[in-house]
């Protein structure tokens, strides 16, 4: 089905405006399987973010900051995901005794636990939204990705 079809238009789409549409269509299409893959688990994309980005420090602490910049999707409420993921036994926070506004955010074992958990249902998820592209197109997809 083309772009003109799925949003139900006679007129054809200019290259660029049909490209823009493509890519917001495919990132619904990903965020709503994603969305309900993690749903049993009761934690967003940000969240399984933020906790992939935690046990990727390997026992290192890392601070609000840290987990900002290696977000996937860039937000200003890193701190009250944080506060959720506290609240599910997920991660907890360890604040600097000396200077209390230096916090520390890590990984608990309950949370290394449920994020294999979660790695196996995305796992999943990915191999049937990417089902239709070989490891070429998706090398080929990869590159022009890269070029943006």
């Amino acid at each position: 089905m083309n772009v003109e079809q799925t949003i139900k238009t006679d007129k054809e789409i200019p290259l660029e405006s049909r490209t823009i549409i493509h890519f917001m269509l495919v990132n619904n299409k990903i965020n709503e399987a994603i969305s309900g893959v993690l749903k049993p688990f009761d934690v967003s994309l940000q969240q399984f973010n933020v906790l992939r980005i935690l046990r990727g420090q390997n026992g290192k602490p890392a601070n609000l900051s840290t987990l900002n910049g290696r977000m996937v999707t860039k937000m200003s409420n890193t701190t009250r995901l944080v506060d959720k993921l506290i609240l599910k036994g997920f991660v907890n926070r360890i604040v600097c005794p000396s200077n209390r506004r230096k916090v520390e955010i890590n990984i608990t074992s309950r949370g290394k636990k449920e994020l294999e958990k979660m790695d196996a249902s995305m796992k999943e998820v990915q191999t049937k939204i990417l089902k239709n592209l070989s490891k070429k197109e998706l090398e080929q997809l990869n590159i022009l990705f890269n070029k943006f």
